[in-house]
């Protein structure tokens, strides 16, 4: 049996693991972590109203088609880009230039849905970490300003796209203007970026570009419909979101050979025997679900839920929406911990529709059918998320479980971080079946503990390291050790 197929045949062992268990063991958990005052005033300041001027006025250029013009200041995807650029450089200007605003600017080759190819421009803001121990630590939250109609070839007609994307990019604009106010060790980087609807184009461009440059990004998270908590039918719910977030399926495709790249290297298939060991050791241990994508989402989620209470994260353990895609994915399939935000319900009157009335029915993307309170709420999710992550350490390395004699208890250890701020560790917990954290214990500034009476055969475990007023990092996996 080869390496995939025996894999795949332990994935397989790995999902059929019963999700019934008993009462959960006695936690003894620290009381959760109270608010971080930074964390807390970055959600604060997210304002309905801003988003609600930045959606009208990105729907306004009337088209923002990758393919639209270019020359006008009124109309297109050209006045647009350069108008997202000026409003995040004028709010670099109003927080001492602290954020970096440039074009990233690619030419396509010609393609299917780009004949002619074409010039894409992502526009980005980064601002840097503070601490030149963590700023090489990166963080990525984009939306996408493209727009599109019901023909996707068509540059000309309207396709105001208020809700997919102009929501997610002024949530992105919202997010960047507000966090320059604050310092982070760790760099953010707030991306409108474009080409979405022509294939993921401009993501795709700047992510193979950060894996060339070996940049250590730690999340990606794009918006993407988050514009309405209705649906096509009427259903309403403006206190959830979802959450698409998969890091299994992307391991499994690259390990059976379907990676970003269709040339292979040296280098990939260095990685491609990395990514099989990783997939060999994880899902036999039954860490199906702990790859950095699934931590990322476990994690916006906690997180985001402590800061908006009442607000439910709802995780989807998918890449994206059934066999559809978004700019996460050209992260996701590098490797990165990459993850979406959209709406609970989509409305498909509104999606990649020509403006008009039909049947008495109205379709078409239009700000009349945005609901700017509700994206406010998932831009709040994600700030808490951010915010926190660009505060915390790094995720402990080198975490393992000890297995060298039989026990019903459980023994970690993990590499002390390099961080100068790490008060000490937390390590949780949870049942197989539980998508989220069950139980916690902080250890202080240790690097081995054994959790009495916890035992590995029933539990998924996982580490974080603590910085300055107890945030905490992503969750590290531990793999076997004898």
């Amino acid at each position: 049996m080869n390496t995939i197929t025996s894999t795949l045949a332990l994935l397989a062992a790995c999902l059929a693991a019963g999700c019934a268990h008993g009462p959960m063991p006695d936690a003894r958990a620290t009381a959760p972590a109270s608010a971080h005052h930074v964390v807390a005033a970055v959600v604060a300041d997210i304002s309905a109203a801003r988003i609600e001027a930045r959606v009208r006025r990105l729907a306004a250029f009337g088209t923002r088609h990758t393919l639209s013009e270019t020359v006008s200041e009124t109309r297109g995807i050209g006045a647009a880009r350069r108008w997202i650029e000026r409003e995040l450089r004028a709010c670099s200007v109003a927080h001492g230039g602290r954020l970096q605003v440039a074009p990233d600017v690619h030419l396509t080759v010609k393609s299917e849905r780009m004949p002619a190819g074409a010039e894409v421009v992502n526009i980005v803001a980064t601002l840097p970490g503070s601490d030149p121990q963590a700023r090489e630590r990166i963080l990525v939250v984009s939306g996408h300003y493209d727009s599109r109609a019901s023909d996707n070839a068509d540059a000309q007609i309207d396709a105001p796209g208020a809700n997919d994307d102009a929501s997610g990019t002024a949530a992105v604009m919202e997010l960047a203007c507000v966090m320059a106010a604050h310092s982070f060790p760790a760099t953010l980087v707030f991306m409108a970026v474009a080409g979405e609807e022509q294939g993921l184009i401009g993501a795709d461009f700047w992510a193979a570009r950060a894996k060339r440059e070996g940049l250590k990004i730690e999340a990606m998270v794009t918006n993407d419909i988050i514009g309405s908590p209705v649906g096509d039918s009427g259903q309403r719910d403006a206190r959830q979101v979802r959450l698409f977030a998969d890091g299994l399926t992307p391991l499994l495709r690259l390990a059976l050979g379907h990676g970003p790249t269709s040339t292979p290297t040296a280098t990939d298939d260095a990685v491609l025997a990395n990514v099989r060991q990783q997939l060999e050791a994880q899902v036999r241990t039954g860490g199906a679900a702990d790859f950095g994508t699934n931590q990322l989402g476990r994690y916006l989620k906690e997180t985001g839920e402590r800061y908006l209470p009442g607000f439910s994260v709802n995780l989807i353990q998918r890449p994206d929406r059934f066999l559809r895609g978004g700019d996460h994915l050209p992260f996701l399939n590098r490797g990165y911990a990459a993850v979406r935000f959209t709406e609970p319900f989509e409305n498909f009157m509104r999606q990649h529709q020509n403006v008009r009335t039909e049947n008495g029915l109205s379709y078409g993307d239009l700000p009349e059918f945005v609901d700017f309170a509700y994206v406010a709420d998932v831009a709040r999710i994600n700030a808490a998320g951010l915010a926190s992550l660009a505060l915390a350490p790094a995720a402990p390395r080198n975490a393992v479980v000890e297995t060298a004699v039989l026990s019903n208890d459980t023994t970690l250890r993990w590499a002390a971080g390099r961080e100068s701020d790490i008060t000490g560790y937390r390590v949780r917990w949870r049942y197989t079946g539980s998508l989220t954290w069950q139980g916690q214990r902080d250890v202080g500034r240790v690097t081995r503990v054994t959790l009495a009476g916890l035992s590995k055969d029933n539990l998924i475990f996982g580490v974080q390291a603590l910085g300055r007023d107890g945030v905490a990092s992503l969750a590290s996996y531990p793999l076997p050790a004898r």
